[in-house]
């Protein structure tokens, strides 16, 4: 961690003012680092004062995200490195390009803009800048394909759990990868994968969530809400990525230690799909029925009408009362 970073973390976890000879002892650095630090950090827009004999204190931090700012609320060990851009043609697409030269499992990649988010099904993600959170984690886990299918609903349920615990928002997940706020949709996920026959060389779940956006064009309007919009509230999106990194981490960390299904039983808990009418299109065929399960592979469960059981691993699915179906 930099002396930035650093600098930064002690002042927001100091209860008033902080003198820069405690910060300099503490921090192991100069006198001189820390007014460094400091002036960077202001000329970035946080608002420190200092007073004579106190030292300075954080008054204020700007919606920004920067490295500094997202580490600075970082615990664990899943975040190896962090690129931040001002605008990218997607954050999918460069963490692909990272990741075939050699980028750790764990690297971060933000963007404030994207020119060419992407959605399922191939699909535009609309990304304006400076409004919400466009991110992808790249993973290498040393697994089989087959083992990673369900990452897709692993980072629905972190995105869930961060936007509860951060906001207290009922947020729910919509199989496999939006999350909801009510009948609107506040995150789409769009995971990627690179493997060969036995071995996944890495996964990237690309995360787009609307923070603080205060209105959607008419032809969306109804499906979609932003944090903004369902609290009243401006929201750090730094601090709703840090939120959604931690349960990420402690996701993947439960599934290491107690396997996969104890994570897809608070993931069914928390489908808004499981228990309602369904429907997808197969083909020419229109099929529908109540959706009842989801496998350890990620797979949605429906009984159809007839009594048989019909397994839907992708494709489109429309869900009763969600989007206004």
């Amino acid at each position: 961690m930099r002396t930035k970073e650093k600098v930064l973390q002690s002042l927001q976890q100091a209860e008033g003012f902080l003198s820069g000879e405690a910060l300099s002892e503490q921090l192991g650095v100069s006198r001189a680092a820390v007014w460094k630090a400091i002036t960077s950090l202001r000329e970035q827009g946080y608002v420190i004062d200092s007073v004579t004999n106190k030292g300075y204190c954080l008054l204020s931090s700007p919606d920004i995200l920067t490295e500094e700012s997202i580490r600075s609320g970082l615990k664990g060990s899943l975040v190896t490195e962090i690129h931040t851009l001002e605008v990218v043609d997607s954050t999918n697409n460069e963490a692909k390009r990272w990741a075939q030269k050699g980028a750790p499992h764990g690297s971060v990649f933000v963007a404030d803009e994207q020119t060419g988010g992407k959605g399922r099904l191939g699909r535009v993600w609309k990304s304006p800048p400076k409004t919400g959170l466009w991110f992808t984690l790249l993973l290498r886990p040393q697994a089989a394909p087959e083992q990673v299918t369900n990452l897709t609903l692993f980072a629905g349920l972190a995105v869930a759990r961060a936007i509860r615990s951060l906001t207290g928002c009922d947020a729910r997940i919509k199989w496999p990868n939006d999350v909801v706020i009510g009948s609107q949709k506040v995150c789409g996920i769009l995971t990627e994968m690179a493997a060969e026959m036995e071995s996944v060389e890495y996964v990237i779940p690309g995360i787009g969530v609307n923070v603080n956006t205060e209105s959607f064009p008419e032809e969306i309007v109804y499906k979609a809400t932003s944090l903004y919009l369902a609290t009243g509230k401006k929201w750090s999106r730094a601090a709703v990525l840090q939120a959604i990194l931690l349960e990420m981490e402690e996701l993947l960390n439960r599934q290491q230690e107690q396997g996969t299904e104890s994570v897809l039983s608070e993931y069914r808990e928390n489908c808004v799909t499981i228990g309602r009418q369904v429907s997808t299109q197969r083909g020419n065929i229109r099929l529908s029925g109540i959706a009842e399960d989801i496998t350890e592979e990620g797979e949605l469960v429906v009984r159809q009408s007839n009594g048989s059981l019909l397994t839907i691993n992708s494709g489109e699915v429309s869900v009763q009362g969600i989007y206004g179906e």
